[in-house]
């Protein structure tokens, strides 16, 4: 009589630091759905409007920004209406801070879950980027609209332009982008957890080095001395790309695309070796 026991699952410890385990995390892409949508449904689940706050919030901001730094400041939009403009970048921008600023804290918002149930912990920082997506989506939708008025009704000077046709790029990189620097900072928070007060004031500070508020034309012609530090933000060409593709206006440039994307694969490739090895011992730290 043959008693061998055969399993589904052997869960063993990882001898490799770029041990991904990515048919494990395949094999639980249900779970990846079901904390997709436990994320919506329970950011909403108890305010009044729900999730209108989706266009609310980037209508508010966008308003916002054209009074202050449009109207008051007098920056330069580069003949593109301020409210289109400002609309680009926080659309773009959104989508990657989110993705950052809640994959920063996914080991210590999650500590419970991962003291007690085994499942691939890459799952909790992917649902994070995917659900983010929804949000994303809802506010490009709301460009799109915002876009329309001013081509149909207002008779904006814009038009798109073929780099439209790396819409898709552009948003994978700003995923991966967050995710990578996301997981480094959400692994190191498990040591350093000031590093966890400093998340979103180092988000904001960083938007202020984007063209969100500014094109990089007039950063490059009035401010030659600091423009470096906006050149050399790998999220500058993908909002710069963002608006040129959609809009027409932007500076856009092959060598700063590679750039970016170098510097992003460099990051998750930093983010995954520094998760997987925090994962290992996480729980007596967080």
């Amino acid at each position: 009589m043959n008693n061998q026991q055969t399993y589904d699952w052997s869960i063993e410890p990882q001898n490799s630091l770029l041990d991904l385990k990515l048919k494990d995390t395949w094999a639980y892409r249900d779970l990846l759905w079901l904390l997709v949508r436990r994320d919506f449904v329970s950011f909403y689940k108890q305010t009044i409007l729900g999730p209108l706050w989706f266009f609310i919030q980037p209508l508010l901001t966008t308003l916002i920004f054209t009074f202050v730094f449009g109207n008051l400041a007098g920056i330069s939009t580069d003949g593109l209406p301020q409210p289109l403009f400002y609309m680009a970048g926080i659309t773009a921008w959104n989508y990657f801070a989110d993705c950052l600023t809640k994959t920063s804290t996914v080991f210590k918002d999650n500590a419970n879950i991962f003291g007690k149930v085994y499942f691939p912990r890459l799952i909790m920082p992917l649902s994070i980027v995917v659900s983010n997506l929804v949000r994303f989506g809802v506010q490009f939708l709301l460009f799109l609209l915002v876009m329309a008025y001013y081509f149909f009704i207002a008779k904006a000077d814009f038009s798109i332009t073929w780099a439209i046709s790396l819409f898709p790029l552009v948003v994978v990189l700003m995923a991966l982008l967050g995710l990578g620097t996301g997981m480094l900072i959400s692994a190191m928070t498990t040591k350093y957890r000031d590093l966890a007060f400093l998340v979103t004031f180092g988000v904001q500070l960083l938007m202020y080095a984007t063209t969100v508020i500014y094109p990089l034309s007039t950063a490059l012609e009035n401010y030659p001395s600091y423009s470096w530090i906006i050149e050399y933000n790998p999220m500058t060409p993908l909002i710069e790309t963002f608006r040129y593709g959609f809009l027409g206006n932007g500076t856009f440039s092959w060598g700063a695309i590679g750039y970016t994307t170098g510097i992003t694969l460099a990051i998750l490739l930093v983010g995954i070796v520094v998760f997987n090895k925090v994962e290992k011992n996480f729980v007596d730290t967080v």
